[in-house]
């Protein structure tokens, strides 16, 4: 057998974290009727995108969890689309 010569991917390496979107545009509060805000943060079956994705922190990423979810409730935003 010949000798590797590529090495392996170091898979264990840490990531640069993304700053937070809401953050660093100093949003404060997530409001729920504002859908243009809430939209990139959806995919396209309008499932709720993770934090590594879309780099929010803990605390946006609560708020944006909450904001959907209410928006959903006031049928601004479908559950999912087919």
């Amino acid at each position: 057998m010949p000798p590797r010569t590529a090495k392996p991917k170091d898979r264990n390496k840490p990531r640069k974290p993304k700053p937070c979107p809401f953050c660093t545009q100093g949003i404060e509060y997530i409001d729920y009727k504002d859908l243009s805000t809430l939209k990139p943060f959806l995919n396209e079956r309008a499932k709720i995108k993770a934090r590594r994705t879309t780099g929010a922190c803990a605390k946006c990423q609560k708020q944006l969890a909450a904001a959907v979810k209410n928006a959903r409730e006031m049928a601004l935003i479908p559950y999912t689309t087919r």
